[in-house]
């Protein structure tokens, strides 16, 4: 460990003791879980310290709920995802209705393709959505992106390889 880790890592410890019971308050006002807010929080100084430098703070706590909004963020994103996938599932059949470990990996995989899906540029992941959920052809996304055809091919391609990435891990 470097002299600036350290120095990085004794500041996340000092935010952690000065900031933590603030942040904790916070989160817990807009989830209404404590348990959910405890593990944000936790993830919230992870995300700290596995970052690179840590930015001169001024202000601690804006930086603190920056990082917490987003994890908020991607928290609800889970959650709505995994409440329609439920709810379509509860559409099916009792027969065809997967048992409880497989709709377990199904909504991990699911996780791990939102996941992956976001990290595409707006375009990308917007025609890979319009094309599979919405079931929309090339040249009706090119018209709504304004982009042309072949672009919306490589932003498909782009989206098949992230589930791709998400369902099997990456090629060799």
């Amino acid at each position: 460990m470097s002299a600036g880790e350290s120095l990085d890592h004794q500041l996340v410890g000092s935010l952690y003791r000065d900031h933590r019971a603030w942040l904790l308050t916070w989160l817990r006002k807009n989830l209404h879980c404590p348990q959910r807010a405890e593990d944000l929080s936790q993830d919230t100084f992870l995300r700290l310290l596995n970052k690179q430098q840590l930015p001169a703070l001024r202000e601690p706590r804006a930086l603190l709920t920056t990082i917490a909004r987003g994890l908020l963020v991607d928290h609800f994103r889970r959650s709505a995802l995994e409440r329609n996938y439920l709810d379509e599932l509860a559409q099916q059949p009792p027969a065809e209705q997967p048992d409880v470990e497989e709709q377990a990996l199904l909504l991990e995989a699911l996780r791990e393709i939102d996941r992956l899906l976001g990290t595409l540029s707006s375009k990308a992941r917007a025609a890979f959505l319009y094309n599979r959920l919405d079931g929309l052809g090339h040249a009706e996304i090119a018209n709504r992106l304004g982009v042309s055809v072949p672009r919306v091919r490589q932003y498909l391609a782009q989206g098949l390889r992230q589930c791709y990435v998400a369902l099997y891990g990456e090629p060799r």
